[in-house]
């Protein structure tokens, strides 16, 4: 009697011996009818396997060796990212797209779900991604598509980029609900191990002080933290001038209505308050207190119109005109500048914590604002990074940025330090948001300022991106790779918030993923795998998607219709 179940890359299924009967003429003499007998003898063990699922019986030699580069082991968490995949609606869109516009025979769903599952659970290049494949079961059959076919799918991702941003957009507010009156927007830049520029690869201003060539993404968020879009552009492109391009095709492709931008300081810029104002767009900028005029700086410190909440908190507010300046295009082309007035409200808080976080922070450049001036010649442009604005009498070659040889002395500018000190633990935050209702302040200063706080989630999501999904040094070198390669990455992060969601926003992103990576089994014997992982996280997320993962023993059968079950939210 034996038994049937499919092994790892064989097309047909195996056979498993589990009992001998013996010799057909020796039967004969015990039985009228041998073969009749063990037929109903097969019959009723099958119907006893049936009626008793849990019993599995399984034999094994204790002799049995390991072989060379195997493993045995397989993920099955990637099932709850496999649900997300397909509840986007992305399988369908990425068929229906390949087959109209492209020339491409690979399937182009199942290699974008690879690169998900990859960058999500084990981040690496996408040859790494291709080489591991084998150990979650979509992707047994390792002669799907070749490595190559990646590679070309890439230029096909790109052109879709803007599209499937939109398609995930409207599956988020179909499936829960999406409100875009409120935007958090921000910057950041992902660094190429390489020195030479090209395409959207240039030298910029580096996040990370690093000398390498850089793209910069732009990523707007909703007020739950959930990405909306993203835009990737040329690293020595100031990003002050994509804010409003977001804003406004938010509004117009997405069909957000009025949009409130919040921004930190780099976006405060008098384009963006002129022109987000005159667009019926709201906008929330924090604004440097140290940049700003010096009437704005005694109102700053004035005691004056200041309410205190408990000994180490307090804040006030004015509506204020002033002076902008804006860029305004000619008619013949170009743009000249022009001083324009504008009502703005300023809100000024000051923190007891946040002073003795900036004292901290500046002592620690102090200490090498100090040894700069010691001995200047062991420090370039790019080591000082941080302490310079401390420091007087340095200059530094602008072709090799090592400290240029003066007859000035390099000494500490304490006049610098001790203005600086003035402004420890005070924050400011402008807007164009005046409303009021029933008589009462919509916005009122406590809330533009949580509205502004939210701008951590955004942040955190680049964080997110840099370190739990590894998206930087980036690899490719083609631009329509390199904008590929961030699309994934995009496609990832709002798959790992969603996943947040769903479990309560609970667990951090970095457990959820261990939990995911953890869910895994080892092949036990015949079709049978056994799990060996339990935790409030796979607990969490079992209930959030329906699925079971407290079986300590799985079928492959049972496997394979739980991951197809989930492909059909």
């Amino acid at each position: 009697m034996a038994r049937n179940y499919r092994t790892k890359g064989m097309k047909y299924p195996r056979a498993e011996n589990i009992e001998t009967f013996g010799y057909l003429d020796e039967l004969e003499k015990e039985y009228d009818d041998p073969i009749a007998h063990f037929k109903k003898y097969v019959e009723d063990r099958n119907l006893e396997e049936k009626q008793c699922a849990s019993e599995y019986v399984i034999t094994a030699r204790k002799d049995q060796r390991l072989g060379v580069e195997i493993s045995r082991r397989m993920n099955y968490g990637y099932i709850v990212v496999t649900k997300m995949f397909h509840e986007l609606g992305l399988p369908g869109f990425l068929h229906n797209r390949r087959v109209r516009e492209s020339k491409l025979a690979c399937n182009t769903s199942s290699i974008m779900k690879l690169l998900i599952i990859s960058r999500i659970l084990s981040p690496g290049s996408k040859k790494r991604a291709f080489d591991e494949r084998g150990r979650y079961f979509d992707f047994e059959n390792e002669d799907a598509f070749a490595l190559e076919d990646i590679y070309r799918s890439l230029s096909h991702f790109a052109k879709l980029e803007k599209d499937i941003q939109l398609l995930i957009h409207n599956r988020i507010t179909k499936n829960y609900g999406r409100n875009l009156d409120l935007i958090y927007y921000d910057v950041t830049n992902y660094y190429f191990e390489i020195d030479k520029e090209d395409g959207l690869r240039k030298k910029g201003v580096s996040k990370e002080h690093r000398p390498n060539p850089i793209v910069q993404m732009g990523l707007a968020s909703d007020a739950e933290g959930l990405p909306i879009s993203y835009e990737i552009f040329p690293g020595n492109e100031s990003e002050k001038l994509h804010l409003r391009p977001a804003v406004f095709e938010l509004r117009d492709k997405y069909d957000s209505g009025r949009v409130i931008a919040v921004a930190d300081a780099a976006q405060n810029t008098g384009n963006n308050i002129y022109y987000l104002d005159n667009g019926k767009q709201g906008y929330v900028f924090s604004q440097s207190i140290r940049g700003l005029s010096a009437a704005f700086k005694v109102y700053v410190v004035d005691e004056d119109g200041y309410e205190w909440n408990g000994d180490d908190y307090k804040r006030k507010s004015r509506v204020e005109r002033r002076e902008i300046q804006v860029d305004f295009d000619r008619k013949g082309g170009g743009t000249y500048k022009k001083k324009v007035l504008v009502d703005q409200r300023q809100i000024v808080f000051y923190s007891k914590k946040y002073a003795v976080r900036a004292k901290s922070k500046r002592e620690a450049a102090l200490l090498k604002a100090k040894k700069l001036v010691d001995n200047p010649s062991a420090y370039t442009r790019a080591t000082a990074y941080g302490c310079l604005k401390y420091v007087m009498n340095v200059e530094f070659d602008k072709e090799t940025g090592e400290v240029k040889e003066s007859a000035a002395v390099p000494c500490l500018d304490f006049e610098a330090i001790a203005e600086e000190e003035k402004y420890d633990g005070y924050y400011a935050i402008v807007t164009n948001l005046f409303e009021m209702e029933k008589g009462n302040w919509k916005y009122d200063d406590g809330k533009i300022i949580d509205l502004y706080r939210g701008l951590w989630r955004v942040e955190d999501s680049f964080r997110v991106t840099k370190s739990d999904l590894e998206s930087r040094p980036v690899y490719a070198k083609r631009n329509d790779r390199i904008r590929a390669h961030f699309l994934t990455c995009f496609i990832s992060l709002v798959i790992v918030r969603l996943i947040q969601k769903r479990t309560g926003y609970v667990f951090s992103v970095e457990d959820l993923i261990e939990t995911m990576n953890a869910i895994s089994c080892s092949h036990e014997g015949g079709n049978l795998y056994l799990f060996d992982h339990q935790s409030g996280a796979a607990e969490a997320l079992g209930k959030a998607f329906g699925i079971d993962f407290t079986m300590l023993r799985l079928t492959r059968a049972e496997i394979k219709k739980n991951i197809g079950a989930v492909k059909n939210p």
